[in-house]
């Protein structure tokens, strides 16, 4: 539904009439939502937290089983619809199309990729502004993106903004080149308060028990992370490593630790809550993000090692990878998939106390000025009033 305003009408995040007020209503359609762990699902949650505040917000996002649970999250209103089946990693989850509709929002907002919601919003008849976060092209399952194409075609055409997270994505992606003229760089956002604070006593327990020269490294574990390439530079760098995460490739990350005689060297530490993780951070030299494909679109555990003050070595992906960190400003960029490089470049930091230093400031003011929760909800907040006012 478009809201037309006169020119007795004003807009701040609320439709205002002469005797009523009412919010704009928004809704979010995303694959799953906190504590179901994921670059998009941290994302999609820091956003709507923030956003919550201004606009009449509720999440439509698919469950990890059968059941619709309809819950309140941190202020925020989720609905995880239950799930008829997986297939090819998504979610096949009919009854969101009816939540779209039900939901009678003034504006939509689309996460992708992701099949289920751009088939359920075609099939909904929603007929307000419809807006897109452009996370990714879909890279591994090649046949069934071509057999898919024209359906996010559809979805991209229909859609009145999308909004993509770097400008190295938009200029890199062969999808949105066709959508130029509706895309808006909008870069993540975080509360980059919640890694600055440093706790002396948990940083000396976590060097205790993990030990000094630390490299860290946060993310699930698949394929498109580099963890493998990771380890294999493991062996000729001067350190230690710190895994924080999980995911199928568990067993074989910890089977080719073994194999190349590094156990010792490299401890998992499993999955660990964004809340708890500044300790982490601060008991770390340095933050490595190894990842070899561009599934990998932007890489928001960088901007919270930033935040604390770490600096970065990460890979030179066509992506927003090397947009966040920036080669000798904030870290160092070395090519994806070469554990020679990704060796030579943690080595020099960890031997260089003064060179971290440098870098580790200066990471932390970009996220402070460029990547943090208020720059995000702003930006997000003047494209969804833009769309309204039209």
């Amino acid at each position: 539904m478009k809201v037309e305003l006169d020119h007795s009408t004003q807009y701040s995040g609320a439709v205002r009439g002469p005797s009523k007020t009412r919010r704009l209503r928004v809704l979010h359609v995303g694959k799953f939502y906190p504590p179901h762990m994921g670059g998009i699902e941290t994302h999609l949650q820091a956003l709507c937290g923030t956003l919550t505040e201004h606009v009449d917000l509720s999440v439509v996002v698919s469950s990890d089983d059968r059941r619709t649970v309809d819950q309140v999250v941190d202020g925020v209103r989720v609905a995880r619809v239950g799930t008829l089946l997986n297939a090819f990693s998504t979610s096949i989850s009919p009854a969101v199309v009816s939540r779209i509709r039900s939901a009678d929002a003034d504006l939509v907002h689309l996460h992708l990729p992701n099949p289920t919601a751009v088939l359920a919003y075609l099939a909904s008849g929603h007929r307000g502004p419809l807006v897109i976060t452009y996370h990714s092209d879909t890279v591994r399952q090649k046949v069934l993106g071509a057999l898919f194409q024209p359906f996010l075609n559809s979805i991209l055409g229909r859609s009145a903004a999308i909004i993509t997270t770097s400008p190295n994505y938009l200029e890199s992606s062969p999808v949105l080149r066709a959508f130029r003229d509706r895309c808006h760089v909008i870069p993540y956002g975080i509360d980059t308060t919640l890694y600055e604070h440093r706790d002396p006593e948990a940083v000396q327990q976590i060097r205790r028990q993990y030990g000094e020269r630390l490299v860290i490294s946060v993310g699930r574990l698949v394929y498109y992370k580099g963890f493998d390439r990771l380890l294999r530079a493991m062996v000729d760098v001067r350190g230690k490593l710190l895994i924080v995460g999980d995911g199928p490739l568990r067993g074989e990350l910890q089977s080719l630790a073994t194999q190349l005689g590094i156990s010792n060297k490299v401890a998992f530490a499993g999955e660990i809550q964004n809340a708890r993780m500044a300790p982490y951070y601060h008991a770390s030299d340095l933050f490595a993000l190894a990842s070899v494909a561009r599934s990998e679109a932007f890489g928001i555990v960088q901007i919270e090692a930033m935040a604390a003050g770490l600096p970065v070595v990460n890979t030179s992906l066509d992506s927003g990878v090397p947009y966040v960190s920036l080669h000798q400003e904030t870290g160092l960029t070395v090519p994806p998939g070469d554990p020679t490089a990704l060796a030579g470049a943690i080595n020099r930091l960890l031997d260089d106390p003064a060179l971290r230093e440098t870098f580790g400031r200066a990471g932390a003011r970009r996220a402070q000025e460029q990547f943090s929760l208020d720059s995000m909800q702003r930006r997000t907040l003047q494209l969804y009033h833009s769309l309204v006012k039209r």
